[in-house]
């Protein structure tokens, strides 16, 4: 069991619960101490630290781990929740870089397999490939949602590192990837080539200040994710990094963090890069914030994606030049869906009909002969 490579959480962490109030998480998690290892039965939420870094391209030697993150995160209290959540300890890196990838994605997989949402905290971002490589047996092509600066494509005939891993997804056996979203990219930071490739795949990518100017259009986007990654040092330098001058609000990425634990369909979170924060008191408890927001949303999750639409959503079909679109509004939650017809020459593992997670603008634009630009995207990709 690879649960058994695990090493518990630190003596000293686990003293200072002893003094917490008893509402706060710390009072409320279940824990890998050096003597017990949690029963999972009815854990939902599971955290994980990865203590590696040596893939990164930032030249950083300093020793890190996540005990700040975790004092900060134990001392929140919880909200109105019902799920179960366990702190699992750390994985510690390996005799080599692929030990510690090889190691990550069995955890990741035994946990999903057991219904259990990880939350790795990373280390270095190259860590997200051991993420995906955790869906190889998941039965169908997965969806990846990254919040990042930069798309990470990077030189796929290089060895792996924290600016290729989105490469070495796309181009490396077995393809489960359909889709990969970019949320908050900023244009200086990504070669004009790169811009194009993510064109060219029918990939998406939205730039800061189209996210930062509204927020919600990143809920369908997560909506549709599988797994969720998010580069740290995405975060604006005012909030917890010195070398980024722009990006993302505390608020903004907390936001961000709940709309991908409501998604039904997100069944793990990365959160990367975490050796390269200034991990002073406010750094640590945004990063524990961003934690609260995602298994707050977890917790408020609707479970309507799983429920026959035919009953639970109401369908609006729009007739346009040379199509229909075919709309869904769910009467639990008002969200909305489009629905994409399958290419009958289309054989990547989604075999079906499937619902894209779309906004009630849309549905309007499409009204207005606007054809959606991610069901655009999401039809093309399935005639290929």
């Amino acid at each position: 069991m690879s649960f058994e490579f695990l090493h518990p959480i630190s003596e000293d962490i686990l003293a200072e619960v002893e003094s917490l109030h008893k509402s706060t998480l710390g009072k409320q998690l279940s824990f890998h101490t050096a003597n017990d290892f949690p029963d999972l039965t009815e854990i939902k939420v599971a955290i994980i630290g990865v203590v590696e870094s040596r893939r990164s391209v930032r030249e950083n030697d300093v020793p890190f781990n996540f005990n700040h993150i975790r004092k900060e995160f134990y001392k929140l209290y919880a909200g109105n929740w019902n799920e179960r959540i366990a702190d699992l300890g750390d994985i510690y890196a390996g005799d080599s870089v692929d030990d510690t990838y090889f190691l990550l994605k069995q955890v990741t997989e035994d946990l999903l397999n057991r219904s259990i949402i990880p939350i790795i905290l990373g280390g270095s971002q190259d860590l997200a490939y051991a993420q995906y490589r955790a869906y190889d047996d998941y039965g169908q092509m997965v969806n990846l949602v990254n919040v990042d600066a930069q798309f990470d494509l990077g030189d796929t005939e290089q060895d792996l590192c924290n600016k290729s891993y989105v490469g070495k997804m796309v181009v490396n056996e077995p393809y489960n990837l359909f889709n990969y979203a970019n949320i908050g990219y900023q244009t200086y930071f990504n070669a004009q080539e790169e811009i194009n490739l993510i064109d060219k795949l029918f990939f998406e990518a939205y730039r800061l200040g189209e996210i930062s100017s509204d927020i919600t259009l990143a809920e369908p986007v997560m909506r549709d994710a599988n797994f969720v990654t998010l580069d740290v040092t995405s975060v604006a330098m005012t909030n917890v990094n010195p070398s980024m001058p722009n990006g993302f609000s505390g608020k903004e990425i907390c936001a961000l963090s709940r709309y991908a634990g409501i998604s039904d369909k997100v069944s793990s979170l990365g959160i990367y890069e975490i050796q390269d924060l200034d991990l002073t008191k406010n750094s640590a408890m945004l990063v524990s914030q961003i934690l609260w927001y995602f298994i707050e949303g977890v917790n408020f999750r609707k479970k309507e994606y799983n429920n026959s639409f035919l009953k639970e959503f109401t369908k609006f079909t729009v007739p346009l030049e040379n199509e229909h679109l075919i709309f869904y509004r769910s009467e639990l939650s008002g969200r909305w869906w489009v629905e994409i017809p399958n290419s009958k020459n289309f054989n990547n593992k989604l075999n079906k009909q499937s619902l894209l997670s779309c906004s009630h603008q849309d549905y309007l634009d499409a009204c207005n002969q606007v054809i959606p630009e991610r069901w655009f995207k999401a039809y093309r990709k399935n005639e290929i």
